[in-house]
């Protein structure tokens, strides 16, 4: 596959903070990559370089672009979705669509439209008459309208009510997605987007800690539900991470024995969400 997105050794410091610290990461076409990690990790940062939005060190790469001396032109390329989407009161729905038009020569007008018309959006509503849920569709209705082949999106349905989210990644997934686009998400809230991804990387205080595909990553981790009289024995595999609940201890493992995990309970697939508990509790102990 093509690399369409390359970080490597990539530092941010804030003083004597190092809020990005030797970041690799590799995205390739047809990849959807979660960019996962607790509150202040540093995903928005990586998400910032990778953008030209701040000065950083190291190599990154973006479509042959470097984004710090050639922004404009990868930006052509790159479609972003912000946490915030920060949109004039004032302005109409048509008004947008007629900027976008004139400032961006990959932008398609009928395919933004053609996306609207699915909503309840008119193309006379005014922004400041919308819900936070119909300006997030707006938004995601001007982005998507950009022939681009990275999508970036930082924490896009933050503050969405369950349905909105799952509607977000719906469209996302059939307007925009293709074997030879790619998408980097990041998010403190990996259950909600853990069907669509292809790739993880968990993050935390500045550093990649976990990069792997969702298929490896699930065969690699197991969940096993112990009963009372197995506990010492498994705990002897070395979990992860262990959680008792109703009498049953429910335990974490990571590249353990599969033979000697059978041997001390039930062996499930753990969620995303649940591997990512367990390895930021590893960082963090």
């Amino acid at each position: 596959m093509e690399n369409l997105v390359s970080l490597k050794k990539v530092s941010k410091q804030y003083g004597k903070k190092a809020v990005v610290d030797q970041v690799d990461l590799t995205i390739s076409a047809g990849q959807i990559v979660g960019l996962v990690g607790p509150n202040g990790a540093g995903k928005t940062t990586c998400l910032q370089s990778l953008l030209g939005l701040t000065d950083y060190d190291g190599e990154i790469d973006v479509l042959g672009f470097e984004p710090k001396s050639q922004r404009t032109a990868m930006l052509e390329q790159v479609a972003y979705i912000a946490d915030v989407a920060v949109l004039p009161k004032w302005i109409t729905a048509n008004q947008l669509l007629s900027y976008m038009e004139s400032i961006h020569p990959k932008f398609s007008r009928e395919k933004a439209e053609s996306f609207l018309a699915k909503t309840n959006i008119g193309l006379t509503s005014k922004v400041g008459q919308l819900s936070k849920g119909m300006v997030v569709q707006l938004h995601l209705a001007l982005i998507l309208a950009i022939d681009a082949q990275v999508l970036v999106l930082d924490e896009p349905t933050l503050g969405l009510d369950l349905l909105t989210r799952r509607q977000f990644y719906s469209h996302l997934l059939e307007e925009f997605y293709t074997e030879e686009k790619c998408i980097l998400i990041t998010t403190h809230q990996i259950e909600e987007i853990e069907h669509i991804l292809t790739d993880v990387a968990f993050i935390q205080d500045g550093k990649i800690v976990l990069a792997e595909s969702t298929e490896h990553i699930k065969e690699r981790f197991k969940l096993v539900a112990v009963s009372p009289e197995n506990e010492s024995q498994a705990s002897s595999l070395k979990p992860l991470t262990s959680n008792r609940l109703m009498g049953i201890t429910t335990m974490l493992f990571d590249n353990a024995d599969s033979s000697a995990l059978s041997g001390v309970g039930k062996v499930s697939t753990p969620s995303l969400a649940d591997i990512f508990v367990g390895v930021m509790a590893k960082e963090v102990y």
